[in-house]
């Protein structure tokens, strides 16, 4: 978007000191940069070069060709040669010497909070300062406003913001009045929150101005109005992320030079036809040439609505359209896409993602012959896909998941598309019910080579795809739950590929893993829910352990036997997530040194021996443990109470033995607030009183289960410390001694199950204090008393929550306490005629409460879906994620339920 300013000088790349009358003069200026030089810090030597007389042959000095005079200092930190190296320290009064100077680039250097000098204002001879991202301080001098020769003026984030955070929230634009030559001014993520009401008045000033750049500015307005017609030179206009709480202005597309705009990523509202004030006045603005010039308008990332058809119809109409950029995504704007769409010839990129658009795509979208990306994920688009797709030849990028396509796609779609890198035509959800199909002859041979394939969801099966044979330069292939039952064929290893991401899960995929596979840095591997067997596959040369760059590692629910390779040796970057669960692996866990991974489950397996100590010791950073349903012996090891960042700790269905360390309280985070970085993963976690899956809420979770093992003492008062704890499952152990009495510290616990111990002793009154608890079960112990009463336990009154505890009494089992009458225990007593009364009373005060409340409440969610389209939209789509996720879980458990009974039949078998 630079404008590309040009300065008509002769420039000299020989020497400073030029003709011998000039001598002196230009030797001051040598020993101004010599000056300038010795207040700068220089890590990295960039100005080892300032040395001898000639310093125009010093790095980043340019001279001019007659005169000999310093016109340019170009320090900016990354160099054209791409050396890095930033400078510091203090920018000595020396420059003031550079008379001639009219190039000035500081920018990408760590000035570490120094002030943007002021005398900056006297380099009069200045048509170019670039102090972009250089961590100053401090508001912008106003007198840089005295340089009314400056043609580019870049300060974009010319303060650290970490930093110096409030800084620069002292700026304003009164000064910007005396820059009478400038063309191009950015002041990307500078506060000037104090100029939101004139800022526009301000810039109108400017009348050479060609090139603003005002995002993240903190503006708030945006006006009704232009003040006046000074920028009619204005060709770019970028004013991103400022909470614009408004409708668009119609003086924005009556900028004829305007040829980009962005006003992404504000709270714009209303109809996009609304800033053209209707269709007549977009006739208007088109036979003036102000939309016909446009070539990029980005609207994305705000709360515009209606449809974009009328506007599309008039911007195909222009004689020669010039857009080439179109980026409307993540807002409200619905309806069909229109036909006239492929009249826009010039089309580059086409971004109309995250919308509520119907119908299928137009078949004029064959027409955009210069189309190069098309991104029309998740809408709410359907039908079938039109063959005429295949007719892009430019086309590099193509996105339309999430949207309920239906029908077949053939190789005719991709007949042309010779340029294709990435294709993407994924559901998330994981429904039975795969409406479009890709059925791509096996004997096609592809004009393309993909770098990106998703086709999740998609019914690409039974057999793998053939047509994949010469896509040897994929980094990402995602066929998840796409009915493939078959092996993986041996020419897919051949490819030789290196991937980033591999996800071929939820199939029925058979055979033995290969050795042959290559990760990139960061990767991730998926094989969960297939059929693989034998033992895990020895990637790359060695091991496992030789994937430095491997992210996340999911192979849950196959066959897999053995033992675990050196897994984690040399694997020290395995930061994400480790899921080898529900498999046949045995065997103890081999020593790790992986200090960053984040999630460990092997639940599932029969894993044996010791929890290894090298757990709590290797894996600071560990939020999910999850060893549950293996053979596992011994004590629960101390080091595992130093893991400060664990949210689940499940070692249920081991046999351990011994007490539960009483330590457990300084799993801290566990009672800290969540942390501003939210993880996601997919994990079972057994609470109230049944097993759920969790996904975009995993980092809520907090939970510990101890339950079914040999675990004997006290229950440890430290358990009470953890105030966020959720979940608290110790049944089915040998636990002795009291339930803590300051149980009801977990203001935050839902399950709490401590069934089938030995414990004693009263309920704590406390418990009654739990108002988010719903499970609760403490039957088949040795507790004894009256049951605490009030609050969320009058609700828990299911009397199996007591049971096989002999000593208990009162409600809601049927033992009563010493001193209960004979007729309903634990009432209070009182006048029977007053109490007829009051509850007479009482019940038309409900019946009325109720009325009233079902109007109010009906008519208020209700009459507003009714009245307000976005909040109905939105209402919808929460509806519809919740209808995925419901189904989600259902298939999750019903392919659970499968997974046991094909066991039991082979175990029968057997």
């Amino acid at each position: 978007m630079s404008s590309g300013f040009l300065f008509h000088e002769t420039l000299k790349p020989g020497c400073c000191h030029g003709d011998h009358h000039r001598a002196a003069s230009i030797d001051t200026e040598r020993v101004a940069l010599l000056k300038f030089k010795q207040g700068l810090t220089d890590p990295s030597h960039r100005l080892s070069s300032w040395v001898g007389e000639d310093c125009c042959k010093w790095r980043g000095v340019v001279c001019n060709n007659r005169s000999g005079h310093v016109i340019k200092l170009n320090l900016r930190s990354l160099d054209d040669d791409g050396t890095d190296g930033k400078l510091g320290g203090e920018i000595s009064l020396s420059l003031l010497d550079l008379k001639y100077l009219n190039h000035l680039d500081l920018s990408m250097n760590n000035f570490e909070g120094t002030r943007i000098p002021k005398f900056f204002g006297s380099l009069e001879r200045l048509r170019y300062l670039n102090l972009s991202c250089a961590s100053f301080s401090g508001p912008i001098p106003p007198q840089l406003g005295n340089l009314s020769r400056l043609i580019y003026l870049d300060l974009k984030e010319y303060f650290d913001f970490n930093r110096y955070p409030d800084e620069s929230s002292q700026n304003n634009l009164q000064w910007i009045s005396g820059l009478s030559s400038l063309r191009h001014l950015n002041l990307e993520g500078v506060n000037l929150s104090r100029a939101s009401a004139y800022w526009l008045h301000a810039v109108s000033k400017l009348p050479s101005l060609s090139e603003l750049h005002l995002s993240s500015c903190g503006l708030s307005v945006l006006p009704r109005s232009l003040p006046s017609s000074n920028l009619t030179s204005l060709s770019i206009l970028v004013l991103s992320n400022n909470g614009f709480n408004s409708t668009i202005p119609h003086w924005l597309f009556q900028l004829r030079n305007l040829v980009y705009l962005d006003l992404s990523f504000n709270n714009l509202r209303g109809s996009i036809l609304d800033a053209f004030a209707n269709r007549t006045c977009l006739e208007s603005l088109r036979k003036m040439g102000s939309l016909c010039n446009l070539k990029t308008l980005i609207l994305s990332e705000n709360d515009l609505n209606g449809e974009i058809t009328e506007m599309i119809d008039v911007l195909s109409g222009c004689n020669k359209c010039s857009l080439e950029n179109l980026n409307l995504g993540l807002n409200e704007l619905g309806g069909f896409l229109p036909n006239s769409l492929g009249n826009l010839s010039n089309l580059q990129s086409v971004l109309l993602w995250d919308n509520s658009f119907v119908g299928s795509i137009p078949n004029s979208i064959g027409n955009l012959s210069n189309l190069e990306e098309l991104y029309l994920s998740n809408n709410q688009m359907s039908g079938t896909i039109p063959e005429t797709l295949g007719q892009l030849n430019k086309l590099v990028a193509l996105d339309i998941s999430e949207n309920p396509w239906e029908g077949i796609l053939t190789e005719a779609h991709l007949s042309n598309l010779i340029n294709l890198k990435e294709l993407s035509i994924a559901k998330f959800s994981l429904l039975p019910d795969l409406t479009l199909v890709i059925n791509i002859s096996s004997e096609w041979i592809p004009p393309f080579k993909l770098q990106y394939l998703n086709l999740r969801s998609c019914q690409v099966g039974p057999k793998f795809p053939v047509w994949l044979r010469n896509q040897n330069e994929l980094n990402t292939l995602i066929l998840r739950n796409a009915r493939i039952s078959d092996t993986i064929p041996e020419w897919f290893w051949k490819l030789d590929l290196e991937l980033d991401q591999l996800d071929l899960g939820y199939n029925q995929l058979s055979g033995r893993t290969p050795n042959s596979l290559k990760f990139t840095l960061q990767s991730s591997v998926c094989l969960i829910w297939n059929h693989f067997n034998g033992s895990l596959p020895l990637w790359s040369s060695n091991s496992i352990g030789e994937l430095t760059g491997l992210v996340t590692l999911e192979m849950s629910n196959n066959s897999l036997t053995g033992e675990i390779p050196a897994l984690w040796n040399g694997v020290p970057n395995l930061v994400a997530r480790v899921d080898l669960s529900n498999n046949n692996l045995s065997g103890e866990l081999p020593t790790s040194n992986c200090t960053n991974i984040r999630t460990l489950d092997l639940g599932g397996n029969r894993f044996s021996g010791n929890i290894p100590a090298w757990i709590g010791q290797t894996m600071p950073s560990l939020w999910i443990l999850r060893l549950r349903s293996n053979l596992f012996d011994g004590s629960i090891p101390l080091q595992l109470c130093t893991l400060s960042s664990l949210h689940i700790l499940d070692l249920a269905q081991n046999n351990l033995s011994g007490s539960i360390p009483s330590c457990v309280g300084n799993l801290s985070a566990m009672a800290s607030e969540i942390e501003t970085y939210r993880y996601e993963a997919e994990l079972t976690v057994l609470t109230k009183g049944r097993e759920d899956s969790y996904r975009n809420i995993l980092y809520l979770v907090n939970s510990i289960d101890l339950s079914n093992n040999g675990l004997s003492g006290d229950v440890p008062g430290g358990l009470t410390d953890l105030s966020r704890l959720g979940t608290l499952n110790l049944s089915m152990n040998h636990l002795t001694g009291k339930i803590p009495d300051n149980i009801g510290d977990l203001q935050l616990l839902e399950t709490l199950d401590l069934s089938r111990n030995q414990l004693s002793g009263p309920i704590p009154p406390g418990m009654a204090s739990l108002t988010l608890m719903n499970h609760l079960n403490l039957s088949y112990n040795n507790l004894s008393g009256r049951i605490p009463s009030g609050n969320q336990l009058q609700t828990l009154d299911d009397p199996s929550i007591y049971w096989d505890n002999p000593a208990l009494c009162g409600r809601p089992i049927t033992a009563k306490c010493p001193g209960d009458d004979d007729g309903t225990p634990n009432l209070p007593s009182g006048d029977d005629e007053d109490d007829e009364d009051g509850a007479e009373a009482e019940m038309k005060w409900f019946y009325m409460s109720m009325g009233t409340g079902f109007v109010v409440g009906f008519w208020g969610v209700c009459g507003t879906l009714v009245v307000k389209e976005s909040w109905r939209h939105a209402y919808f789509r929460l509806v519809n994620h919740i209808k995925e996720w419901l189904l989600l879980v259902i298939q999750l458990n019903v392919a659970r339920l499968q997974r046991k009974l094909k066991l039991g039949r082979s175990q029968h078998h057997t």
